[in-house]
This record gives structure tokens, sequence and C-alpha cells, in this order.
């Protein structure tokens, strides 16, 4: 596997480092919502795990979609069906490429953390694990680590 290593048959991807330095500032510049403050200090947005704060880019993009392209992906053959279906699909390979995965298919879309982590451990630790086995889990973890 190119730039990584498989655990069981999840496969484990190294991120590539990439040389150009990150501007906190700028970064933050992008995101419309934290232009506000919160008892009198700039807005900070930490609980991420819950929903991510979007750039202005990401805003624009998905009014475009629901201007354009509204539609469900791989549910249908007409034209607004297989637009949606292709940038679907090219963000899915745009994210392997960033994440440095050998194959577009290794990437999953899922509508939250919590959906991921269910999905994590009925597929991935329904096979891997048994009975005795242990997960060690921190206080600071994602709450849907800690209930069904």
């Amino acid at each position: 596997m190119q730039g990584g290593r498989r655990v069981g048959w999840l496969p484990v991807t190294r991120i590539p480092e990439h040389p150009a330095t990150l501007d906190p500032e700028a970064l933050r510049g992008e995101f419309p919502i934290l232009h506000q403050a919160a008892k009198g200090h700039p807005l900070v947005y930490l609980d991420n795990a819950a929903t991510t704060q979007k750039p202005r880019r990401v805003i624009d993009a998905v009014s475009r979609y629901y201007e354009r392209d509204n539609a469900n992906v791989h549910r249908a053959s007409h034209t607004l069906a297989a637009r949606a279906t292709a940038a679907f699909e090219a963000a899915r390979a745009r994210a392997a490429r960033f994440l440095g995965a050998a194959d577009p298919g290794e990437i999953l879309f899922t509508r939250g953390t919590t959906e991921a982590i269910n999905l994590l451990a009925h597929a991935w630790g329904g096979s891997q694990l048994g009975p005795g086995d242990v997960i060690l889990l921190t206080a600071m973890e994602h709450h849907s680590n800690l209930v069904p």
C-alpha cells in the first residue's frame, strides 16, 4: 500500500507532509462565523465533533449545488443526478489524493462523527474484537464512543 500499512483489513494511510506554512489568521479569516465576538472576545469554536464551521468557499459551493445540481447521488440517471454523482465522486478522489490513499474507494463519507464511529465499531470491531478484548478511551473522546 502506498504510504501506509494495514491493520487487519483496515488501511492506515500516512498523511503527506506539506511544506507550506499555515497562517492561522488568514485561515480564520475564511470562516464568516468567526468574524464575531463572544463575551467580548473573538469567537473560538472547538466543538468540531458536533458540527464543523464552514469557510466561505464551502458555503458558496453548497449554495451553488442547491441552486444548480440538487439531486441524490448514485440513485438516478437524469441530468441533475449525473452531475451530483460526478461532483460527489470528484470530491472522493480529491480527498483520496490529499490523504495519500491508494484508491478513492478507501474514502468513506458519513453524516458525522457518531455515524463514522458506529460504522467503524460494527464493521471493523465486530470482526476484529472478541470476548475479553478491551478498548481504552479517555473522557475527552467523542460521546458516541461511550454509548450505543
